[in-house]
This record gives structure tokens, sequence and C-alpha cells, in this order.
């Protein structure tokens, strides 16, 4: 009998052992994934004009802390094993991370009159790398990254001087108007780089919300619509990722992959002749991916 209990009391030691060593290496793995991860943050304060709301301030405040934070997390990446293998500059680094991580706003206070934000953006650099790879693998992702930001840096430009113009003189309806226009401009640009960051962790859906969202602050972006109807190609709706192609070729009647792929989507619903000839078109104006699609079948451009 004491045999027996001194047996069942080393089993249950044994047990109590095997747990512990469980829970320790779950929090050392939790530990080491954490230990990846990097996090930088920025906070700001701004007396508003008569012309700002809540909403506004937040625009354009948000746009220069993640501006700021982005620089900060590229030079931190660019000097990281995984990323400097990947031979880009810094600049470059910036503008496909402004595609890839989201700035969190943590603490934002507004009473009328000013305005504070702070804000942190989290990253794994070997998770940016891989993302990062991918990004320079689509060059038209490559590139749309690039004129989004260099389009959010006019916005902001444009915002500011019209900032001081009202302080100036008393602002009318129309200067205000104008105020308020360039302030969507410069949050479209924001919901567009939300848009290309869900590409790696969001659903067709919520990529399909974050352009309209871009649509809606600034109808005239080529660009949100093309990507638009990259969602709803994925989601089988090839009608209405048309009817989005041909307002991004309205707008810029030289973009070549909005006449690329709007042919993809008419070979999709059985309209091959149509198809032809968005690819021709494309084909024309250098699109590699259509010169090889028409390849393929025998035809020429």
């Amino acid at each position: 009998m004491k045999r027996k209990v001194k047996k069942n009391l080393i089993s249950l030691k044994t047990i109590v052992v095997i747990i512990c060593i469980l829970i320790f290496s779950c929090f050392c793995s939790s530990e080491f994934a954490l230990a990846g991860l990097v996090t930088f943050q920025k906070e700001y304060t701004y007396q508003a004009s008569e012309a700002d709301s809540k909403l506004s301030c937040r625009t354009i405040f948000l746009e220069q802390v993640k501006r700021l934070l982005l620089e900060e997390l590229g030079a931190y990446l660019e000097s990281e094993t995984e990323v400097k293998n990947l031979q880009l500059t810094k600049d470059q680094i910036t503008v496909l991370t402004a595609g890839i991580v989201r700035a969190e706003i943590i603490d934002e206070r507004w009473d009328g009159k000013k305005y504070y934000l702070k804000a942190k953006i989290t990253a794994d650099p070997r998770d940016v790398a891989k993302s990062i790879e991918k990004l320079r693998q689509d060059r038209q992702k490559m590139k749309e990254l690039e004129e989004t930001r260099k389009k959010a840096a006019e916005a902001l430009k444009e915002v500011e001087k019209l900032k001081k113009e009202l302080e100036k003189a008393k602002a009318g309806k129309a200067e205000q108007e104008q105020y308020k226009n360039a302030v969507n401009r410069l949050s479209a640009r924001d919901w567009f780089e939300k848009g290309i960051a869900l590409y790696f962790v969001g659903t067709p859906q919520e990529i399909m919300e974050a352009f309209t969202r871009a649509i809606e602050l600034n109808p005239k972006d080529a660009m949100a619509y093309y990507n638009r109807c990259v969602s709803y190609g994925k989601l089988g709706d090839y009608r209405q990722a048309i009817r989005d192609y041909n307002r991004a070729i309205e707008l810029n009647p030289k973009y070549a992959s909005a006449f690329y792929n709007r042919g993809k989507a008419y070979a999709d619903l059985g309209d091959s002749r149509q198809a032809i000839r968005d690819l021709k078109t494309a084909a024309r104006m250098g699109s590699k991916a259509a010169q090889d699609a028409l390849r393929s079948i025998g035809v020429e451009w």
C-alpha cells in the first residue's frame, strides 16, 4: 500500500514538473515572439483654426505623425539584416512600409480649440521584409505607393498653405470649401494606403471598403477605382469591376493596367472580342502582361 501511495506521489510530481515546463515554454515562446516587434511613438499638439474640426485635425496630424513614424521605422529597418539584404534605400523602404504597416492612434483629445494626438507604429522586421519582397514583385503596386506618398505630401503642403491664408483673412464659404477638399484628398491618401495594406491581411470585402472610402473622399482618383476593381474581380463581380475600370480609364486614358485588367474581366464574362481589344490597347501602351497574353493566343497588336 505504501509503495502504491509513493508511486502515485512520484507520478503526481512528474505531472506537475511537466506542466511547469509547458507553461515556461509557452511564456518563453510568447516573449520570443514579442521580442521581434519594434514600436515607435510620436505625439502632436495643435492649435486649431476656425476652419478646423476634430476630423480635419486628425487627418492633418495623423499624416504628419505617420510620416515621421515611417521615416523612423525606415531608418531602423534599413539596418536590419532581413531588409538590408533587399538592397533598398531608406526612402524606398519608407514608401513600401507605408503600404504594409498602419499607424495606430493610441490617444487623442479635442476641446474645440486644441487637438492632441499620440500614435504608434508596430512592426516585425521579418514580416515587413516578406511583405516588401511581395510588393517589389508587383511593379504596378510599387509605382502606386510611390505616387500616393507623393500626393499625400502635396496635399499636406496645400492644406498648410490654405490654413495660413485662412488665418490671414476672414474665410468665406469658398475658401472653407477649398480647405475642406484639400483635407479630404489627404484623408483619401490614408484610406488608399490602408487598402494596399489590407492586401496582406484583409478580405476582398475589407479591401473594397477601404478604396470606396478613398473614392468618396476623392472621386477623381483613378488609382482608387482601379484597386477597387481588383477587389470586385476577386469577389466575382466582373460587371461592377468593368464599371470601375471604365471610370479609371476615363480619368486616366493612358492607364495600361486598367485596360489589361478590364480585358481580363471581359474574358471572364465571355466577351472575347472586347477582351482582345482592351489587351491590344494595353499591349501598345507597353504592358508586358498584355503582350504575353496576346502572344499566347497568337494575336498581334
